[in-house]
């Protein structure tokens, strides 16, 4: 179960007030709430899009003291045949859909007077909504084990991704969902497998979770960044690739999980020619 928040949440009668709210909370348990309740009230239509009493939307997310954040080559690898090989790997997991519910919540605060139809927000709160249910889940089979959130160093790289794009919606596009998040669609299945070589089932049963829920945030990136090439009238594979040299530090990494980016409406040509590509 999900504890409540230490303090009383905070009200909002914007969708952009209410991301922007739960993009600075530094309680966990109150910015997956919030996340969830300005997504259930946007999809009820209880909240306009944006006013103009909503609140400055901050450079960084709000977070607890810990986990200390350290370069990607600072987090320790293990084994997952060991349980603290499969805690670091919980860990990281939960450090990703942690950084996923924010990066959802500042697409729609930061592009709120983007001209995108209302359907744009609806995706990106549907996203945020999931990744919130995914942080939960992993964080909850953390403490199964014996451990929480925050008791391993983590890396920034994700956020720093987006602050990168912070200017340029079809470039965010390109980076979190269309690589950070198609990357998942990459390497969970063999994770996934290794979990039930452990017999370690219910980890197995989390990634299953997240796995299917990614498909669908990838596709949703796919529609929105087709749909603004197709509004400039560039072709959006071509764009793809040169936003990624421009904003994107590092390659490609294959293996590609073919299928399922198809399924979400990434295909081949985006990608393929990119392996060897870096931001100068």
């Amino acid at each position: 179960m999900t504890e409540a928040p230490s303090t009383p949440l905070p009200t909002f009668d914007s969708l952009r007030a209410g991301t922007i709210l739960a993009i600075c909370a530094a309680d966990l348990d109150a910015k997956t709430t919030l996340a969830q309740a300005a997504a259930t009230r946007w999809f009820e239509r209880r909240l306009s899009l944006r006013s103009p009493l909503d609140p400055s939307l901050p450079d960084r997310p709000g977070r607890p003291e810990k986990p200390q954040l350290v370069p990607p080559k600072a987090v320790e690898k293990r084994s997952l045949h060991t349980l603290k090989g499969r805690i670091a790997l919980l860990h990281s997991i939960a450090h990703i859909e942690l950084n996923a519910v924010d990066l959802a919540l500042d697409i729609v605060a930061r592009y709120a007077t983007e001209p995108v139809p209302h359907s744009f927000f609806d995706g990106w709160m549907q996203v945020a909504f999931e990744e919130a249910k995914h942080f939960r889940m992993v964080r909850n089979r953390l403490r199964d084990l014996g451990a929480d959130y925050g008791d391993m160093p983590a890396h920034d790289g994700l956020w720093q991704a987006a602050h990168s794009t912070r200017n340029d919606l079809t470039a965010r596009l390109a980076v979190v969902p269309l690589i950070l998040e198609a990357r998942g669609l990459d390497v969970t299945p063999s994770l996934q497998a290794k979990m039930r070589e452990t017999g370690d089932l219910e980890t197995a049963a989390v990634l299953d979770v997240i796995y299917n829920d990614e498909k669908g945030h990838v596709a949703i990136g796919a529609k929105w960044f087709r749909f603004l090439c197709a509004r400039e009238k560039r072709d959006p594979a071509a764009t793809f690739k040169q936003l990624v040299r421009a904003n994107f530090r590092g390659a490609l990494k294959p293996p590609f999980n073919d299928v399922a980016r198809a399924e979400a409406g990434l295909t081949p040509s985006f990608y393929r020619s990119m392996t060897a590509t870096s931001s100068a």
